[in-house]
C-alpha cells in the first residue's frame, strides 16, 4: 500500500484526509437519534387522532371507545410516540411498539392481500421494523436515556 499511497501523494491527493464516507459514517450515532425522533413524532399522531380527534378526527368521526383494542392502540401510539420522541426508555418502548405494529399488520392489513402496497400496510410494516431496530440500537446520544447514563455500573437494563 505504500506504493499506492506515494503515487496518490505524487498526484496531489491528500491521503491524510478522511474519505467522505468516513465523515458520513461518523454521524451514525446522531442519525440514530434523528431516526428515533422522527419515528416518535410521526407515530404519536395516529394515537392522538384515536384518543383526542386531533389534529384530525378518525374517519368514523368518533373517537376510540374506552377500553377497546383501538383505544389501547391509541394509548400505545400516543404515549409511546412521545417517549420515543424524547428518548426515554427507548428499548422497551420500541420493542412493545414493534409488537403492536406486527399485530396491526397481521390482524388488519394482511387479510386484505399479500402486498403491503395493496393492503395499506406499508406504514405498519415499516414502523414495525424501525421500532425493532430501535429496541436493539437504543435511543442514540440525543436522548434522555443517554443523559441519565452515569456509568457502566449504573446503567439500567432498558438503556444498556
Amino acid at each position: 500500500m505504500a506504493g499506492a499511497r506515494g503515487f496518490l501523494q505524487g498526484q496531489g491527493v491528500d491521503v491524510g484526509e478522511p474519505k467522505p464516507t468516513a465523515i458520513w459514517t461518523g454521524w451514525a450515532p446522531q442519525l440514530l437519534s434523528v431516526l428515533r425522533i422522527a419515528a416518535g413524532f410521526l407515530f404519536m399522531w395516529p394515537g392522538s387522532m384515536k384518543l383526542f380527534g386531533f389534529p384530525i378526527a378518525m374517519p368514523t368521526g368518533a373517537g376510540a371507545v374506552f377500553g377497546s383494542q383501538l383505544w389501547f392502540g391509541g394509548v400505545l401510539e400516543f404515549t409511546g410516540g412521545i417517549l420515543l420522541l424524547v428518548g426515554k426508555w427507548t428499548r422497551p418502548v420500541a420493542f412493545i411498539l414493534s409488537g403492536e405494529m406486527a399485530v396491526a399488520y397481521w390482524q388488519f392489513h394482511a387479510p386484505r392481500g399479500f402486498w403491503p402496497i395493496a393492503n395499506a400496510g406499508m406504514d405498519a410494516a415499516l414502523f414495525c421494523f424501525v421500532f425493532l431496530y430501535l429496541s436493539a440500537a437504543g435511543g442514540g446520544p440525543w436522548s434522555l436515556d443517554a443523559r441519565t447514563h452515569r456509568g457502566p455500573g449504573e446503567r439500567p437494563w432498558w438503556s444498556a
